[in-house]
């Protein structure tokens, strides 16, 4: 089998079987402070190795997980297992994985890939090459391009400015789908005592979300998966802050997000006298109150376990802001293609024509997917680590909590990004062997008969690399 791109890991399994503890990660939480932080202290707190052989973290970078001796103690290995014990041999996958992927539910087109991410070689493949519909898939190669472009660091900000004579205020979109009612709240308060200082009382308000270019719809039009695509929006523009998932949203998110924003003005003296309307800042105006995003590595992490496409959307176009190109569906395919290529990723016959993997003329293959993980889990890019900490734990967390069975030999080894279209079911992410091995998967299959039976099939595949 041919040798993809090799880095080597030396830690082998220390960046994603760490997922074992299920308490820690759910008291935790699941983001950038919670799972990642909750995982690399469990396995670290399990073997005093853990974590004692890598170099002084950077400031405000992510940090690194444990040494491999913490990692296989977590796994129930034995810290003395040699970090050269054979993987699976190619000819023993294939005899293995055959039967599987011609399971019934898996429709009528099933690809593979499985690489061993400790050297770079391809363990097994099918189809590898083979362009298919990722779905939701397509959401990591979202994600390294995000990541690669802006760095896990970036902040997202949404701004308040005022003309000069302080009587109108502008709240402009920055792209922050993540932006929810207490962090709109905290800028409200912020403009206002800007504002009072001047002693200014009495307010007009616009909101701008010029940031944005071409359609503000999705090519499917509308959709409960995800809000019409604007700069400016509050809770994912959602009627009910409290949904998830598949919910109703408002028609116009900006509009919404902006009459909350003047709620809350005047819930801090602020008066206005007419309703919020579009329009960018006066000449002159200066900024008075701004907010920022979690960080990007956060906003990955859990756009990558929920599924979210809303902000998918959003990274992709700050990717295509990144790139010099216009925040629009066309502008973030133009840069999430170009930022890949900047990585050297291999990109025949691939597509992004959107970043969360709704749009069925998305291309991806196998072992496009796998190259991505293998740049992910590549230790000389640790900016790009949230993709694989990102991913939803089997068993456990996000998309993959009700998925895996407490007797399954992939709870808690297997952490996957999962797609789900009509006719179409993918599955892609990491697994840790028996011998504390990690290996990146992707299996995709097209013509399926739904997702009741596509999506065991899948689970049954990636199980069957950790045994």
């Amino acid at each position: 089998m041919p040798v993809v791109r090799t880095w080597q890991l030396t830690a082998g399994a220390a960046v994603v079987g760490l997922a074992l503890a299920a308490g820690a990660v759910a008291a935790a939480g699941p983001w950038d402070s919670g799972q990642r932080k909750a995982e690399r202290e469990w396995a670290a707190a399990r073997s005093p190795g853990g974590g004692a052989h890598h170099p002084r973290p950077v400031p405000g970078r992510p940090q690194p997980a444990p040494s491999a001796p913490g990692v296989l103690a977590a796994l129930g290995i034995p810290a003395t297992a040699p970090a050269t014990a054979p993987a699976a041999a190619p000819a023993d996958l294939a005899e293995e994985l055959l039967p599987l992927l011609g399971d019934p539910g898996l429709g009528t087109v099933q690809t593979a890939s499985v690489v061993d991410l400790a050297t770079g070689r391809a363990l097994y493949g099918k189809g590898a090459a083979t362009q298919m519909t990722p779905a939701s898939t397509i959401k990591i190669a979202t994600s390294v391009a995000a990541l690669g472009a802006l760095g896990p660091d970036h902040r997202i900000p949404t701004t308040v400015t005022a003309s000069k004579d302080g009587k109108v205020l502008t709240l402009v979109g920055g792209g922050d789908a993540s932006l929810d009612r207490a962090r709109l709240g905290a800028l409200a308060e912020r403009a206002a005592r800007a504002l009072k200082a001047r002693g200014t009382t009495a307010v007009r308000l616009a909101y701008d979300v010029s940031l944005y270019k071409g359609p503000v719809r999705h090519p499917i039009g509308e959709n409960g998966n995800l809000a019409p695509v604007t700069p400016l929006m509050l809770h994912e523009g959602r009627i009910d802050e409290r949904s998830t998932k598949d919910a109703e949203r408002f028609d116009d998110p900006a509009r919404e997000a902006a009459r909350v924003f003047a709620q809350l003005l005047k819930d801090r003296g602020l008066t206005g006298a007419a309703e919020p309307a579009p329009g960018r800042p006066a000449a002159g105006s200066t900024t008075v109150a701004k907010v920022l995003s979690d960080p990007l590595s956060a906003l990955v992490e859990r756009l990558l376990t929920e599924s979210n496409n809303d902000l998918a959307e959003a990274v992709a176009r700050q990717t295509a802001l990144a790139t010099g190109r216009p925040a629009s569906f066309a502008g973030a395919e133009g840069a999430v293609t170009a930022q890949l290529k900047k990585l050297k990723l291999p990109l025949a016959g691939a597509r992004f024509a959107d970043g969360s993997g709704l749009n069925r003329a998305d291309r991806l293959s196998a072992g496009q997917l796998t190259a991505l993980l293998a740049l992910a889990a590549d230790p000389d890019r640790p900016g790009l680590r949230p993709v694989l900490t990102g991913l939803p734990v089997a068993g456990f967390t996000g998309t993959l909590s009700g998925r895996y069975g407490a007797t399954s030999p992939g709870t808690g080894l297997i952490r996957a990004k999962t797609g789900t279209l009509s006719q179409v079911n993918s599955l892609a992410g990491t697994v840790v062997t028996p011998d504390g091995r990690l290996l990146a998967f992707a299996f995709m299959a097209g013509g399926t008969a739904g997702a009741d039976s596509a999506q065991p099939a899948l689970d049954r595949l990636a199980a069957a690399l950790a045994t």
